[in-house]
Parts: C-alpha cells; structure tokens; sequence
C-alpha cells in the first residue's frame, strides 16, 4: 500500500504556575520595570502564561504531554520507534544529552528507538512534522512521537519588558503513525540565517563560563514584519503542494506568538477569524509547544473535528519558518 503519516493522537502539559499580566506587572515593578495588563494585551494579545516550577525541567513537561498523547493514540511506548523534540531550552547545557533522550529514558522505552531534539525555535514544530512524515511515508518508522516543550522563563529578562511578558512555558505532543489514507498533505520548511540576529541568544559559552548574554533579546518590530510575510507565503506554498485553497481550510492552528501576526496572516489568506484557532491569551508564546499545544486545545474542545483540513504555520529565530496542511 502506499505509505502516509496521520495524526493518531495528541496531548499537551501547562505547569500549573499560572501568572496573569496583574501578577506579572506587580513582581515586575519591584524590580523597577512599569508594565500593565493594559500595555501587555494591547500589543501582544495576552492576559496569562504558566511557568514551571524551580524542579521542572523541560522533559518534565514533554513527559506529561506525550503520556497524553500514547494515551488518546492508543499506542503503547514500546510501538514508538522514533522521538523527535522540538526545543530550545533543553535540559542541559549545549543541549546534550540531548531532552529527547532524557524523555525517552523517563517514558521507560528500552526497545530500539532513536530520539534527537530539533532546534527550529519556535518553528520547531512545524520542523518536525515535516521530518517525521518523510520518515514514515519512506517506511523508515511507523509510530513517531512529535513533542515541542519549552522553559522559556529560564532565558527570558525580567528588566525587559518588551519580551519577559510575552512567554512562558509548556508542552505539546502528537503521535504520527503510518496510515493508508492521506493525513499530512503538504509540508514546508524555510531559513535565512541573514536575519540570525533579529532573535537570538547572543550569548556563548567559554571555558565553562557564558560570554555575552544569555538571555533571549528580540528586535519585535523587525520580527513582526518578517513574521507576516513568511507565514503567507508558506501558507501558500503548502495550499499548493495540498492542491486545495485557502477555502478549503478548516482550521488555521499558528504558532501562537502575538495576535496581531496571527490575525494578518488570516487577513492575508482571506479566511474567516472564527477558522482561527487562538490560546495565546491564556498561554503566552510557548515557542516551539505552541502549535502542539494550540492544537490539542482544539481537538479536545471539540472545534478541530477528524476529517477536516488544518493548516499549522511557525515562524522563529534563525529565521526559520514553516508549515504544513494536515487533514485530521
């Protein structure tokens, strides 16, 4: 038969460290940074994110979500033949072991089964949808588990307002499995390390000190621009790999970074904002778990149906951007 990769299951993990804006622009100011819920929600579209707590490491959190996602897929761990995990917040320093291996190690899988993170940033996960389904559709594997988690509060600046209040931290899973009827339709991935500075932590690490800083710095302008056109234009390029129109979308499932980004890219593409599926509000930007965890909120609330057409798009530092048309 000819080989395709569906979405079996999905699961997603919020620490339960909740901080609304008030909260967040309270600790802030006894650091002497003046933000509101206000001046937060106006420009970015959040009114909460989660953050883990001191002992949670990010395999804490992909653990919680792929458990979810083997649970609602109905697939054992010793069926997974392949973790791909999507971070850039890994458990260690320089990212080895690497989080998926660790992930691994606490699900208990012992049969052969590789396991390697992504680092995409927050295109992770569209990242990793397009290498697990290549991987199934050539019969390499048969059952890959797809996680994007993230502890963006241990690399953020609390003196900068400008992007300490618009991440936070969680998990999303998604199990791929072969299947004989069509399930990823298209995917697409970009780069253009031209704009590597636009996002990034600039920081390095020497002789077992960091030089330079190791928070995250971004110029939000400049993303933002950026961030617009890439997404249309991926959007476009997977519609027409998937042979289908904008019309024939369902579901836009974006990576959840600001809502004016997520709202132009509807615009652009000329579907309705009811199609837009959005937990930025409660979620914050979550990097490379958003789109996973976006689209787990849609699945189990009822609005993302099995046979509809979803579109998910990402756009992060490197730059890096993709997509992918899925028909769930």
């Amino acid at each position: 038969m000819t080989r395709f990769a569906s979405i079996l299951g999905t699961g997603s993990y919020l620490p339960s460290r909740r901080i609304d804006n008030e909260a967040l622009a309270e600790s802030l100011l006894k650091s002497g940074v003046e933000t509101s819920d206000e001046w937060i929600f106006t420009r970015s579209g959040i009114r909460a994110r989660h953050f883990a707590e001191e002992d949670q490491l990010t395999s804490d959190l992909a653990l919680m979500a792929a458990q979810e996602a083997l649970k609602d897929a109905g697939k054992t761990v010793e069926q997974i033949d392949l973790i791909i995990l999507a971070t850039s917040t890994p458990d260690n320093l320089g990212g080895f072991p690497s989080t998926a291996c660790v992930v691994q190690e606490k699900l208990g899988i012992k049969t052969d089964c590789g396991a390697f993170d992504v680092q995409a940033v927050c295109a992770g996960f569209a990242y990793s949808v397009h290498l697990a389904n290549a991987l199934i559709r050539s019969g390499a594997h048969d059952n890959i588990l797809i996680i994007g988690a993230e502890t963006f509060s241990r690399i953020l600046n609390f003196q900068d307002r400008t992007t300490c209040v618009l991440f936070g931290d969680g998990a999303g899973a998604v199990v791929l499995g072969v299947s004989d009827q069509p399930g990823i339709l298209s995917t697409a991935v970009h780069s253009d390390g031209t704009y590597k500075d636009i996002l990034c932590i600039p920081g390095r690490v020497h002789q077992g000190a960091i030089e330079g800083s190791a928070f995250l710095t971004m110029d939000g302008p400049a993303v933002f621009k950026l961030a617009v056109k890439v997404l249309e234009q991926v959007a476009t390029e997977v519609l027409g790999k998937a042979g289908l129109q904008a019309k024939d979308i369902d579901w836009l499932v974006p990576h959840q970074a600001n809502i004016r980004i997520m709202e132009g890219t509807v615009k652009k593409l000329g579907i309705s904002l009811d199609q837009l599926i959005v937990t930025v509000t409660e979620h914050g930007n979550t990097s490379a778990a958003s789109i996973p965890l976006a689209l787990d909120v849609g699945i189990k609330s009822g609005k993302i149906k099995r046979g509809q057409n979803l579109l998910i798009e990402g756009v992060g530092g490197g730059l890096s951007w993709g997509a992918a048309v899925i028909r769930y």
